[in-house]
């Protein structure tokens, strides 16, 4: 019995590292899961084939949903070619909303007004005040919909605004929302809401979608009003209920013609999980008056789009940096292209500052994004540690413009992650932005290089250890 285990064992290891030679995607990414499969007996071929084997060339992309989310970007481009764009002055915005506009389908939309939301209890309560004027539609879609106090008071407004008339469609994760099934997720179905995950982790289709997450958060109220960021739907927001505290996050509410692409996201997805159709009828899609004089772009990526939009925005706005870049993330783990456009910033005078928590909730994680310091403090890059877990996830260029979003600094949000980001194009919003930035950096000290490369040799071990499986994070 030994005998034919350790033959099967071989037979398999044989056919991760042939796999990984041939459909490798990265040099880098291929040595972690070779150096995984190799001292990870059992485990690591295991892990390979639920992780690393690059679906995007086999059956993921062939499945039936994404045909639709193909044809839904055909019948949206036509839709889309009749849509009025903004012309910039700045070469800079231009290069940059075209960037995105060419690889999303999505244009820059003036007349809007943005507000920016910090942490979960301004979050929410400008969630909840805008959920109960809600006359129409509700549509939320969450990475993470936790069983919670956060929950039970979705759910009330739901039971009331559904009595009302009122049409209620959730999309959530099934690996995030783990607490949202059984019990829970029949209540709400039970009181009339539409909830669909976007990808079921079920025996048939788990080998192909289970490394691949809906990790958007995002509400669109009557298709005119709508939520985007890094804020889930989880006491971690609003109460210290782990040893973290209270998960700090910045968040966007955005009222006019920007809402229309948003919203678009939504129905795509929504289409992709429920196979209904229903919600490209005009009662979904209004005509959507100008609310203020905030210019805005809706980015948003997936494992099946044509282009890593969300690693393009960011490599971008990097290298359309002139004076200053500011970064803050709880995941800061960038692939090699976008640390060499911050080291070449840097060298090129570029002031590059980054805000990270000192704190995290995945100590591999951590150790990871530690693994890159030295090499960033070495070129003048000032990275923060703050001592509270920040859920953000934006970045600043020249006070000029922002992003706000889901999108994290690392490989699964480049490649594996539904993500949508929030574009700024106005320098006074993200100058106040930015002044919020700067006031918390100004709380701590940059670390200094010396210091930091001179940490035990033990430290920088276990954070090279961890830096050979960045990738699969």
């Amino acid at each position: 019995m030994s005998t034919l285990l350790w033959i099967f064992y071989g037979v398999v290891t044989l056919w991760s590292i042939i796999s990984i030679i041939l459909h490798g995607s990265r040099p880098t990414k291929s040595l972690s899961w070779l150096l995984a499969v190799v001292l990870l007996p059992f485990a690591g071929p295991m892990l390979y084939y639920l992780f690393g084997v690059n679906r995007r060339k086999f059956k993921f992309f062939r499945l039936k949903q994404t045909e639709k989310r193909k044809l839904f970007d055909e019948k949206y481009k036509d839709i889309h070619e009749l849509e009025n764009s903004v012309d910039f002055k700045s070469s800079k915005k231009n290069k940059l909303s075209r960037l995105i506009e060419n690889g999303t389908l999505l244009k820059p939309y003036a007349g809007n007004n943005a507000t920016v939301l910090n942490g979960g209890e301004e979050t929410f309560e400008s969630i909840f005040k805008a959920l109960e004027k809600a006359e129409h539609f509700i549509h939320l879609q969450y990475y993470i919909f936790s069983e919670g106090e956060l929950s039970e008071r979705f759910y009330k407004i739901f039971k009331e605004k559904i009595a009302k008339g009122i049409e209620v469609r959730l999309i959530y994760d099934s690996f995030g929302s783990a607490t949202f099934s059984g019990n829970t997720i029949k209540r709400f179905k039970n009181i009339g809401v539409k909830a669909y995950p976007m990808m079921p982790i079920r025996f048939g289709s788990l080998l192909f979608t289970l490394n691949y997450r809906n990790h958007r958060k995002m509400i669109i109220i009557d298709g005119i009003t709508g939520f985007t960021g890094g804020v889930n739907v989880s006491d971690h927001y609003i109460k210290p209920i782990s040893d973290l505290g209270i998960w700090n996050d910045i968040h966007i509410k955005l009222e006019g013609p920007v809402v229309k692409s948003l919203h678009r996201v939504f129905i795509k997805d929504y289409y992709f999980a429920s196979n209904e159709e229903l919600l490209l009828k005009e009662k979904y899609i209004p005509k959507i008056e100008q609310k203020g004089k905030h210019t805005i772009q809706i980015v948003a990526a997936g494992p099946d789009s044509k282009q890593p939009a969300i690693m393009q925005q960011y490599i971008s706005m990097i290298n359309l940096a002139e004076t200053c870049i500011c970064i803050a993330n709880p995941y800061f783990i960038p692939s090699t292209a976008v640390l060499q456009a911050l080291k070449i910033a840097a060298l090129s005078g570029v002031e590059v500052s980054i805000l990270v928590p000192k704190v995290s909730d995945s100590k591999m994680a951590k150790l990871s994004m530690f693994s890159r310091f030295e090499q960033l403090l070495a070129v003048g890059i000032k990275i923060y540690l703050r001592t509270d877990f920040s859920h953000s996830k934006m970045i600043l260029i020249d006070g000029e413009i922002a992003s706000i979003g889901s999108g994290n600094f690392d490989y699964r949000s480049f490649e594996h992650n539904f993500e949508t980001n929030a574009l700024l194009y106005d320098t006074e919003l993200t100058q106040s932005i930015q002044k919020e930035f700067d006031t918390i950096c100004n709380n701590y000290i940059a670390l200094d290089y010396e210091s930091f490369k001179n940490r035990p040799v033990w430290q920088r071990l276990t954070e090279g250890i961890a830096k050979f499986f960045s990738p699969l994070l």
